[in-house]
This record gives structure tokens, C-alpha cells and sequence, in this order.
């Protein structure tokens, strides 16, 4: 059986074999590390704990692209640690939730960083302001490929964190990295379906599809005639008076002191017109399903984005052997960005969330 697997590996991989050879083949297909101008000053969006040691990290994904990350670690801490990679909401920065996320855990014994997202933040990559669910997924593996070769790290004791749209793309990188022993995704959405659909699927038909794509290809005409990308716009501002809640829900979070951030895309000039053209076609959870290792969801009761954990949920049991250490969780009157901060009533469920690693990074 072994040698069978090993032959399909090697006519799958045939092109990539040089890169296991050694001198100039291996030098030739090794990551190019490139500098990234990284902010000293500490200019998150909660304050600093004392309780933690922050440093500035970066790390190349399998694409060459470097990523900046904020590396939180216990203080005092001895030996190998549980480690938490975490990133989200899509379109924001790790200054924003995911820092706030990452520190908190790591106040409670977790090694961790928030990262940006390839072509996002501090990260690097070019274009700016585009998504893919392949890169992206990826990033979520190649910060599981950082923290396995930590030396206070225990390679078999990590897991991942994703808010928002991350916590779609934290599902499918659970799905494909076996590295990871336990995955919390948090008021999540999923990008392909909504890309797809619309909101609450109220565009799903062939003939909107249809629609969406012709406008999509429109504007990578314009955009190549322009010598440039088109910016979509962040959050709205000002806001309307007759904006549904959950436009009022991210306002309040983006477009006030509350959480913006000058390198938001939400917060500011938003993701190019035609940055998330790709998922529109890429059904991200396809195989959610066959994750085997735990999973935790958690959305508020009154946020708009509530039927997609729902739905995650139920798609990611059904019919799956490993459905055991699956869970939904329901936080009563909470709104979708009540789950970026937890809100005036601080909802998050750290001690929850404490609890699930703990628990599942060890199994």
C-alpha cells in the first residue's frame, strides 16, 4: 500500500521532483524571503497586556509571499507550548479582532499570532486588495508551517482561529492540513456562497450569476485599460439613514474609534472591484465534511451572517464519522461584530474557547 501511494505521489508531483534533490534545483524552488516594512509602535486597536510578550514575526506562504504576523507568547513560560494561528475578519488587520483574539489567548497559556492575509496589511504581495481561496487557505497552512518549527512550540499541539470570512477559509484549510488538531471558527462567513448567492441566497440563479459575472469581466476591462485596479469601497460613510442593521453593525465597528484601523480595507477604500471574482466559482467548504479533527462554531443569535455557521454546521456532521467533536454554539442577542470585540456586554466565549484547545490540541 505504501508503494502504491508513494508512485501516485510521484506521477502527481513528477514536474516538482527537483525541489527534492539537492544544490541548484533545491536552491532554485527556495522561498524568496522578502523584507516587509513592519510598524514598531504598538498600534492596535485594545490596549497592550502585561501579561504577554509581543514581537513583530514574518513567514513566506508556498507561494512566495511573505506575511507579517504579531507573535504573542505567555510570559514565563517554560518548555513546549499549544500554539493558535489566528487571522480575520475578512478585510481587516491584525490590529483589529485577530490581535485581539490572539493576545487574549495567549494570556491564558497559548502561543500565538494574528497575521495579515496575503496582498493585506503588512503582508506582503502584489496586486493590493485581492483574495483568493487559494492563496488564502493556504496562509492559514503556511502559519501552521511557522509555528511547527518554533522552538517553544509543540508541532502537535496547534490549531487555528479565523473571524469572519477567515473563519470559512480556517474550515477548508482544516479540511486539507492534517497539522491541524483543532479549528474555531467565529461569526464566520462563507465567502464562496455569498460571492455566489448573495446575501441570504437571495441572488442564487444562474441568470444573476450570469449578471454578476459580465459586470466582474466589465471591470477588468476598464481596469486594464486604466492601468489600474478599482477600489470597491469599505464600509459605507456616511452612513445612510435607511441602512439595514447589518451596515449599522459594521459602521459601528470599522468607522469609528471603536475598532478602525488605517490599514483596514474596511475601514477605508475597501478590496478592488474584482478581488473576490474567484470565489464565486470555488465552493470553499466542498469538503467540510471529512474534517476529522475538532471543530468549534460560534456565531451570535442576532447576527445577519447566523445561517452560515447554521448551514456550515449541519453540512460539516452529515454523514461524517468524526462528527463528535463538532460543535455549534449560539451566543443569545449577539450581533455579528459583538463577536469581533465582544461588544458593550463582551460576549466572546474565551473561557470556551480556552477550554476547546486545551482539550483538543492535546487529543
Amino acid at each position: 500500500m505504501k508503494k502504491k501511494t508513494a508512485i501516485l505521489l510521484a506521477l502527481t508531483c513528477l514536474v516538482g521532483l527537483g525541489a527534492l534533490g539537492g544544490g541548484t534545483a533545491a536552491a532554485a524552488n527556495a522561498p524568496v524571503k522578502t523584507k516587509l516594512s513592519l510598524t514598531k509602535e504598538w498600534d492596535k486597536t485594545f490596549p497592550q497586556s502585561d501579561k504577554v510578550l509581543h514581537s513583530k514575526v514574518t513567514f513566506p506562504n508556498r507561494y512566495g509571499i511573505m506575511l507579517a504576523a504579531d507573535l504573542y507568547v505567555p510570559k514565563n513560560a517554560e518548555g513546549k507550548l499549544p500554539a493558535i494561528a489566528v487571522s480575520g475578519p475578512f478585510g481587516a488587520v491584525k490590529e483589529q479582532c485577530s490581535g485581539l483574539y490572539a493576545q487574549t489567548l495567549a494570556e491564558r497559556g497559548f502561543l500565538t499570532i494574528a497575521f495579515d492575509p496575503s496582498f493585506t496589511g503588512e503582508s506582503g504581495g502584489a496586486p493590493r486588495y485581492m483574495a483568493s481561496p487559494d492563496i488564502n487557505t493556504e496562509d492559514f497552512m503556511a502559519a501552521v508551517d511557522f509555528l511547527s518549527v518554533q522552538k517553544n512550540v509543540d508541532p502537535e499541539e496547534i490549531g487555528i482561529l479565523g473571524i469572519c470570512g477567515w473563519g470559512g477559509m480556517a474550515l477548508n484549510a482544516a479540511a486539507l492540513d492534517t497539522r491541524i488538531k483543532a479549528t474555531a471558527a467565529m461569526t464566520m462567513y462563507d465567502m464562496a456562497r455569498v460571492n455566489a448567492n448573495g446575501y441570504f441566497d437571495a441572488e442564487d440563479s444562474a441568470d444573476a450569476r450570469y449578471a454578476k459575472k459580465q459586470a466582474l469581466n466589465a471591470q477588468r476591462i476598464a481596469d486594464i485599460k486604466a492601468g489600474s485596479y478599482k477600489l470597491g469601497g469599505g464600509v459605507v460613510d456616511p452612513l445612510p439613514a435607511d441602512a439595514p442593521f447589518f451596515v449599522k453593525d459594521y459602521y459601528d465597528y470599522y468607522k469609528t474609534p471603536r475598532g478602525y484601523h488605517p490599514r483596514s480595507l474596511n475601514s477605508n477604500g475597501g478590496w478592488n472591484v474584482t478581488g473576490c471574482m474567484s470565489f464565486m466559482n470555488q465552493p470553499i467548504l466542498r469538503y467540510a465534511n471529512e474534517i476529522r479533527s475538532a471543530v468549534l462554531l460560534v456565531h451570535g443569535e442576532k447576527a445577519h451572517s447566523c445561517y452560515f455557521s447554521r448551514d456550515a454546521y449541519a453540512a460539516m456532521v452529515k454523514d461524517n464519522p468524526y462528527a463528535a467533536n463538532k460543535e455549534l454554539l449560539i451566543i443569545p442577542g449577539a450581533s455579528h461584530t459583538d463577536l469581533y470585540d465582544g461588544g458593550d456586554k463582551k460576549v466572546i466565549p474565551f473561557d470556551k474557547l480556552q477550554a476547546f484547545f486545551a482539550a483538543n490540541l492535546k487529543g
